[in-house]
């Protein structure tokens, strides 16, 4: 089984050392960091681990012995990646007294019109103090934490760079892509408008559609979104946001949303409200997922997956939700400007990322909010030319990090190759040291990008 920082670079599996523990780890879960600023949650062989992030954290830096085949850590580096990834810092962080709030507002919910909702939303996280972990607006624990340990790989091994296979197709130096959640009655209207402004942008986009109770959904609805080469995705069963409130509830409810994603031929999914338990997604009968958001603070369910790049959960892909909704934007912060997207639009760039909108035909119908959607299809329409951006529907990810986990990197005839389906499109890329810092180049273009 490849190692997390294999998974993530696709390099050479001998070209980065084995990584083994230090020593037996500790029962108890906790928060660690490695370094000043990586807050890390898990077991560890060294020092002590934290309840809360608001506590002084052990560094476990001076525990990492370094040899030129193997680094000895003191911790299970997939352990500590999954607990961030999956979330499992959570219940420690938030504990079941956000459960219990949740459940309320699940119930409340539908009998709420948006013009109360925003009000509690905001007097709801004005109340909160804002958490040292996950950081907002964007979270790169994951992807700071692979290359902190690549780097130290190298040093390791005394090598100056490293091969691997860039993230992206023809060399994209990120990508994005739209998605629109059709909540309601007025949103289904809206959604044939919505195409028509996504088409004059160029933009390609996704919808999701609520099988049950919101809105009746035909025949009609489904192919006319296809005929109009826009992706159906299923949202949810009903968006009451109980789908994971038990699991019982939850197997009975998954049957019907896997017969409605085979009938809609949907490869995508998201939950409602971006509510979510990832170890019951092996139950869903969709090559993607859509609803783990980067870092959760506006969002009901907090927490976050911590990283900016896709990830298998199972045999699911998750595509994590790396920017606000446009509810939070418009209704909970009560803000037309793009200035927290493009904060969040310039952090994910900065490591080569996943840039995942979502915009509700429900939330941009108002005149005000569609002149910021289209500021938000120009902004991104100029990343296309400027950043090389790729810009994309979320079936196209997830068929290129498919094809992407299978391809492998060989070294033939002076000079390393990419090898597997889709790999006419892949790049061959390096990993250099620079000043204690890594600097990724995409051979045979000029990229440079400090990380």
């Amino acid at each position: 089984m490849l190692s997390p920082l294999n998974q993530y670079f696709r390099c050479p599996s001998d070209s980065i050392p084995t990584f083994e523990i230090t020593a037996p780890v500790s029962d108890e879960h906790g928060y660690f960091q490695l370094g000043p600023d990586l807050v890390c949650y898990g077991r560890t062989s060294a020092g002590y681990r934290s309840q809360t992030t608001r506590q002084q954290l052990y560094d476990v830096t001076e525990d990492i012995l370094c040899a030129v085949s193997r680094i000895k850590l003191p911790f299970d580096l997939s352990e500590i990646v999954s607990n961030l990834t999956n979330e499992r810092y959570t219940e420690q962080a938030f504990g079941h007294t956000n459960n219990a709030v949740r459940q309320l507002y699940c119930f409340l919910r539908p009998a709420l019109p948006i013009s109360i909702r925003s009000p509690l939303h905001r007097f709801y996280f004005e109340a909160r103090k804002q958490p040292r972990f996950p950081s907002w607006p964007v979270d790169t624990t994951v992807d700071d934490l692979m290359n902190r340990l690549l780097l130290l790989s190298l040093k390791a091994r005394g090598l100056n760079s490293v091969p691997f296979i860039w993230f992206w197709p023809d060399g994209a130096g990120a990508c994005s892509i739209m998605t629109h959640d059709v909540e309601s009655e007025d949103g289904k209207r809206f959604c044939s408008a919505l195409m028509d402004v996504d088409d004059e942008f160029g933009m390609p986009a996704s919808f999701q559609i609520v099988p049950e109770s919101r809105y009746k959904v035909t025949r009609e609805l489904i192919d006319g979104i296809k005929q109009r080469k826009f992706e159906v995705n299923v949202q949810d069963l009903n968006h009451d946001g109980r789908l994971f409130w038990n699991f019982e509830e939850f197997r009975k409810r998954v049957s019907k949303i896997n017969n409605y994603g085979r009938d809609y031929d949907a490869a995508g999914f998201r939950s409602a409200i971006l509510y979510r338990r990832q170890e019951w997604f092996n139950l869903l009968n969709f090559e993607y997922d859509m609803s783990v958001p980067n870092t959760g603070y506006y969002d009901p369910q907090p927490g976050g997956c911590c990283s900016v790049m896709p990830y298998f959960i199972g045999d699911v892909l998750e595509l994590p939700v790396t920017t606000s909704q446009d509810h939070t934007v418009f209704h909970v912060l009560k803000t037309y400007s793009l200035d927290l997207w493009r904060r969040q639009i310039s952090s994910i760039l900065s490591k080569a990322g996943l840039i995942t909108f979502i915009v509700h035909p429900d939330y941009i119908i108002q005149k005000r909010s569609m002149e910021a959607y289209r500021n938000l299809l120009l902004e991104i329409q100029g990343l296309q030319s400027t950043r090389n951006l790729w810009v994309t529907y979320p079936g196209e990810v997830n068929r290129w990090w498919r094809d992407r986990a299978a391809m492998t990197l060989v070294f033939k005839n002076g000079e390393w190759l990419i090898e597997g389906r889709g790999s006419e499109r892949a790049s061959v890329a390096f990993a250099t040291v620079d000043d204690d810092r890594l600097v990724y180049t995409v051979s045979n273009r000029q990229r440079h990008l400090v990380v």
